[in-house]
């Protein structure tokens, strides 16, 4: 069956319009969440222009020896490295609560500003989720590029179906969103292309920033709808 992408976008929209607590607000406090946490990572393991110009010069000068000593020197301390690994941890969390508010708004089921740290109450769930799924893609993605973005579209479900299904392990919620998505995967292709335009905004500075916070709850309003009509159409969804 084919989902009428119009429709939905549409629905997107005014859900992001009536939304109360505002999508928008959500969508501000996610991504200054987000900005934080990637400043904090830079500044524990980035190089800075400079340094990084110097480790330039002195490999095109063929002096590797200088070039290496200065990246060692560089190089984030194991301290350094495993908090930067829990801050991006923390925003894939909170991404998971993002997706639960906006869920909660699109079926209008009392959503909340907290439901961003809900997450964090499935946490080693959640966890484990997350490890699983990015494997997954990887290892399909040594087939080649292609395998790759299949295996992210048939593992997208995964994280509505936990938050919809808590009981459910991590492994059952991939089987499970394969499932869901066999047959519509060239649809939600589809739809995210159809954002296209508005993702290559986003990469202006500044001005990026301003579009994020209508097209970030606008994109997932839009794949909630597909996620929940999709589930609608299957009589047997989740086999328990």
């Amino acid at each position: 069956m084919t989902i009428d992408r119009t429709a939905a976008k549409l629905r997107a929209k005014q859900l992001i319009r009536e939304s109360q607590p505002s999508m928008l607000t959500a969508a501000i406090i996610y991504i200054l969440l987000s900005a934080l946490i990637g400043f904090l990572s830079l500044r524990l393991t980035g190089v800075d222009t400079a340094t990084m110009n110097e480790m330039l010069q002195y490999a095109s000068n063929g002096n590797s020896e200088a070039a290496m000593s200065l990246m060692t020197q560089t190089t984030p301390s194991a301290g350094a490295s495993l908090i930067d690994t829990l801050l991006h941890l923390a925003i894939s969390i909170v991404s998971v609560g993002f997706s639960l508010f906006v869920m909660n708004s699109v079926r209008r089921t009392e959503p909340a500003l907290g439901n961003l740290l809900d997450g964090f109450g499935m946490f080693p769930r959640v966890l484990f989720l997350i490890i699983l799924q990015t494997l997954f893609i990887f290892l399909w993605s040594l087939l080649f590029i292609i395998p790759g973005i299949i295996a992210a579209y048939r593992y997208s479900f995964a994280v509505y179906i936990m938050i919809d299904h808590p009981e459910m392990s991590a492994m059952d919620c991939l089987k499970e969103s394969k499932r869901l998505t066999n047959g519509y995967k060239s649809q939600l292709f589809t739809l995210d292309l159809s954002f296209i335009l508005w993702l290559l905004l986003t990469a202006i500075p500044v001005v990026g920033y301003i579009v994020q916070v209508y097209v970030t709850p606008y994109r997932e309003s839009a794949r909630v709808l597909y996620y929940d009509q999709i589930r609608t159409l299957q009589p047997d969804y989740v086999i328990q």
